[in-house]
């Protein structure tokens, strides 16, 4: 006897704003705008690296296009330029304190003066710096290769939840202030 196969039935349809940048300064100031006009930024997201897409869906996008209503389309939040700043200055940071107190500590352990002491440290903290300096610079370096890759594919992708009919047109008309382009909203349907 074949088993019955119960059929999913659909329950429930999302909407989402989508549009696509030129530029990550306009994508930053849209979503900046739409967050002082109530959206959660977990209602804000844009489209995951090609890494990321390949990893989940065992292939990637020759454009973007190709991924604005597609729901299964990777997604991630956009970090934004000072928060790049602040992973880079702890890159920086953190290995400058850890081989500067390490340097310092052993100094003082081994009976060494004050100066030898304040010496070690400024050496070993300029050699942390340097290395966290490198990893600062990979840093930046993935992140802009990520934001160019999408722009040389079409463009920066950004989808707005819509929790309420109400905020289609005002979502809508914050991606157009900043340049949006090919800006609509789409239906996913959810089933159970």
């Amino acid at each position: 006897m074949r088993p019955i196969m119960k059929l999913a039935k659909k329950t429930e349809t999302v909407h989402e704003a989508v549009g696509i940048f030129n530029d990550a300064d306009s994508l930053q100031a849209a979503i900046d705008d739409l967050q002082i006009h109530g959206f959660m930024r977990q209602e804000i997201s844009i489209l995951a690296d090609d890494k990321a897409v390949k990893e989940k869906l065992g292939r990637i996008y020759s454009r973007v296009e190709d991924a604005e209503d597609d729901a299964v389309a990777p997604r991630k939040i956009f970090v934004a330029n000072e928060t790049l700043g602040d992973a880079q200055g702890a890159a920086i940071g953190f290995p400058l304190y850890v081989a500067a107190m390490t340097a310092t500590g052993i100094v003082v352990a081994s009976g060494g003066t004050i100066l030898s002491a304040v010496a070690a440290a400024t050496a070993a903290g300029a050699a942390g710096a340097a290395i966290g300096g490198v990893f600062a610079s990979l840093i930046a370096k993935r992140h802009a290769d990520s934001i160019q890759t999408q722009i040389d594919k079409g463009g920066l992708l950004l989808w707005v939840h819509l929790r309420s009919p109400n905020l289609r047109k005002k979502a809508m008309n914050i991606l157009y202030r900043h340049a949006a382009h090919d800006v609509h909203v789409y239906e996913i349907p959810l089933y159970t």
